[in-house]
């Protein structure tokens, strides 16, 4: 918010959150979470998932490439692009991660980062 300063010194700026512009023929372009310091809290158990999500995708990351680990990785980031953006992960797409999980469960199984994911999935959609 900016206000004339009473010292008669200028313009004083005392926060801005978002995009900012100062002088003539600037554009602003404001992206939101993918902005340092932006985004939106999720609620715990989407703060619990989304800790878990980063840790499998860590993990996936020295596993073998394989199609499923690929497809897995590839929702792993969906799911956490959603919940830092929005605070939450859509039903659906909460949906199509257990369905990628379970494809990939012979490496999921050997990952406690894995077993994370799948307990906060199943606690989110009601089993």
């Amino acid at each position: 918010m900016a206000s004339d300063d009473t010292s008669g010194k200028g313009i004083h700026i005392g926060s801005v959150q978002g995009a900012l512009a100062i002088g003539d023929h600037n554009t602003v372009t404001h992206h939101g979470a993918n902005v340092q310091g932006a985004g939106v809290t999720p609620d715990p158990a989407h703060e619990e998932l989304l800790r878990a999500v980063r840790a499998l995708r860590e993990d996936l990351g020295r596993a073998v490439e394989t199609p499923e680990v690929r497809a897995l990785t590839a929702e792993l980031a969906g799911a956490e692009e959603e919940i830092t953006g929005t605070g939450a992960a859509a039903p659906g797409r909460l949906a199509r991660l257990r369905e990628v999980l379970t494809d990939a469960s012979a490496v999921v199984g050997l990952l406690s980062s894995g077993a994370a994911v799948v307990q906060s999935v199943a606690a989110l959609l009601g089993g």
